[in-house]
This record gives C-alpha cells, sequence and structure tokens, in this order.
C-alpha cells in the first residue's frame, strides 16, 4: 500500500468569497476573517500531518495521548477517569480507547482495590516500545516543522494562539466565558 499525500489546504478564501465580503466586512472585519481561515486551515493541516505521524507507531493521536499519560505514570495504574479529565473527552470514548489499546496488547486494566467502580491502566512492555519509538520519530519531526521559529518567535507564537483561544471561548457580546453545552 503506498502513502496518500494529505491534502494541502488553500491558505486564503476563495477570490469569489473575498470580492463578496468586503461588501459586508469593515476593513478591520475582513482581516478577522482572513486570520481565521489561516488559522483554520494550519490547524486542519496540522490534525492531518500528526494523524500521518502516528499512523507508524501509535495508530491515532487519541491513542497516543492515552499511551503518553501511562507513559508517564511510569508504572503506577492510572484511573481511567483521570486520563478522560487529561483529554477533555467522555469516560465512554476512553473506554472505547482502552479497550482497543488492550487488544492490541499494548495495556492493561484491573479494578482498583480501593474503589470497585475505577479501572486503572497500565502500560504493557509493548506499549511501551511504541510511546518510546513514537516519541523519538516525533522529537525529530517537531524540529523540521519549527526549523524556521526561533525560540522567541515560538514563544510569541504560543502566546498569540492561546489568546485566540481565549477568544473563541467568549461570549458572542464579548464578555465572559461561553456557556459549556452539557
Amino acid at each position: 500500500m503506498s502513502a496518500r499525500k494529505p491534502p494541502q489546504f488553500p491558505t486564503e478564501p476563495p477570490r469569489a468569497l473575498t470580492v463578496a465580503l468586503r461588501e459586508r466586512f469593515s476593513a478591520r472585519e475582513q482581516q478577522m476573517f482572513e486570520a481565521l481561515f489561516v488559522v483554520r486551515s494550519t490547524a486542519q493541516q496540522m490534525d492531518n500531518t500528526i494523524s500521518e505521524w502516528m499512523a507508524d507507531s501509535a495508530a491515532t493521536p487519541a491513542r497516543f495521548q492515552v499511551l503518553t499519560q501511562l507513559w508517564a505514570a511510569k508504572g503506577r495504574g492510572l484511573p481511567q477517569k483521570d486520563i478522560a479529565a487529561a483529554m477533555g473527552v467522555t469516560r465512554a470514548t476512553v473506554s472505547g480507547l482502552m479497550a482497543a489499546l488492550e487488544r492490541d496488547g499494548l495495556v492493561t486494566s484491573i479494578v482498583a482495590s480501593d474503589d470497585r467502580r475505577s479501572c486503572l491502566a497500565s502500560l504493557t512492555r509493548k506499549g511501551e516500545a511504541v510511546v518510546e519509538k513514537a516519541i523519538e520519530s516525533n522529537k525529530a519531526r517537531l524540529r523540521a516543522a519549527y526549523t524556521m521559529l526561533t525560540p522567541d518567535e515560538l514563544t510569541t507564537l504560543t502566546t498569540l494562539l492561546e489568546r485566540f483561544r481565549q477568544g473563541f471561548s467568549a461570549r458572542p457580546d464579548g464578555t465572559g466565558k461561553r456557556a459549556r453545552k452539557p
């Protein structure tokens, strides 16, 4: 099977859309839309690339997140509810991931002795090898991806993206945080 080439995302909105929006948007709003388009297409490209990176080791970014949390626990059993909380997903999502990782021989789960409702997850030797391989190969990929940024530029980028993310969690009227949907 040959490796498929990830799609390339356009770096700007289609010309016809830009022209049509000029009639509705102020210059500042046009600038905001263009920035949004670049950030969104960059996020899509990054997501696709990261998924491609994971394909030869952990299989998916979500599986990698679970495996690296267990790796960082250094052999201590980690409650699945803690994994779910760290990933910002439901326990059911983690349960599904854990079942697949157990079938693949990468993790084991046992019932906690102090709380029979809680399962503690740990890496197997095979799981640890998968994490080590993924960390090493992705370390080199990250260096290559960020090679054009100085440490100061990377700090600035991170700060700006965090502010951008916070802006999207604000309510439409610009006050406070948006209410989370249940």
